[in-house]
């Protein structure tokens, strides 16, 4: 089965602004996201860079990609951000550590769970991640994948509960 993940909705080729951060915020937002590493900062990020955009609607259309455009405004705030908080920290005598995390055991539970993945049937599969990573509504997966919107809830309850069961009897085996 082929699975391929389509934008929710089509543009005119010059949208207004409203019509164009309403189709795309959630993906800027999961870009902000993986960029600067906090929910706050992202919609922060965010919300300044489409701040400026609005200012600037007519010289960010006339731009080749206005979507890339508009993620390099929001790694420049980002950046931005960066500065101006240096500027404002002072130093400390000692930088105490909250409890130590080890980096393996986060890499290692990570990669458990994409192996656990790879074991779902490619409905379930296809349906998790359209719903946790691409954050796709219910009735946005079922069209994806061509089925009911109920068959679409069922593939992602029943996906949840095999990785929960499978992800439980590992650390169980493990411990």
């Amino acid at each position: 089965m082929d699975v391929g993940v389509t934008e929710p909705r089509s543009l005119p080729s010059s949208p207004s602004f409203d019509d164009w951060v309403e189709a795309r915020v959630a993906a800027l937002l999961r870009f902000a996201y993986l960029v600067t590493g906090s929910q706050h900062a992202a919609e922060d990020a965010v919300q300044s860079a489409l701040e400026r955009a609005c200012r600037r609607w007519t010289r960010v259309l006339r731009a080749d990609d206005p979507d890339a455009y508009v993620r390099r405004m929001i790694v420049n705030e980002h950046v931005s951000g960066w500065r101006r908080a240096g500027r404002k920290e002072s130093p400390v005598a000692e930088v105490r550590a909250a409890d130590p995390v080890d980096p393996a055991d986060e890499v290692s539970r990570a990669d458990a769970v994409w192996r656990v993945c790879a074991g779902l049937p490619p409905q379930q599969r296809a349906a998790v991640v359209l719903r946790y990573y691409e954050d796709l509504e219910y009735a946005e997966i079922a069209a994806v994948l061509g089925v009911a919107e109920p068959t679409a809830r069922s593939h992602v309850h029943r996906a949840l509960a095999a990785l929960r069961g499978e992800l439980e009897r590992q650390e169980r085996s493990d411990g």
